[in-house]
């Protein structure tokens, strides 16, 4: 009997703890990335943020999105003593 009960106190803690968990209300969905049109000014202020800029853009293109002009990129910015970084 008192092992029985045990077991039914178990049960009930459970049940009351599973359903402390949760709330009623959905997650705000988020925000839509910001679509650019050109090249930043920060994406040629160095290699590494060039980098960064165009693994992102790499990753979140679309083949519906607009081309990026690249009216102010020459020359992708170069350093002669930075390591290479890592594209994978």
């Amino acid at each position: 009997m008192k092992q029985q009960s045990i077991h039914v106190l178990a049960l009930l803690a459970s049940g009351l703890l599973a359903a402390c968990g949760g709330s009623d209300e959905a997650a705000a969905p988020p925000p839509p990335p910001v679509l650019l049109t050109e090249v930043p000014e920060s994406a040629l202020a160095s290699p590494g943020a060039y980098t960064q800029f165009t693994l992102g853009q790499s990753q979140a293109a679309s083949e519906s999105d607009e081309p990026l002009t690249a009216d102010k990129l020459s020359m992708p910015p170069a350093s002669e003593s930075d390591e290479p970084l890592a594209v994978s």
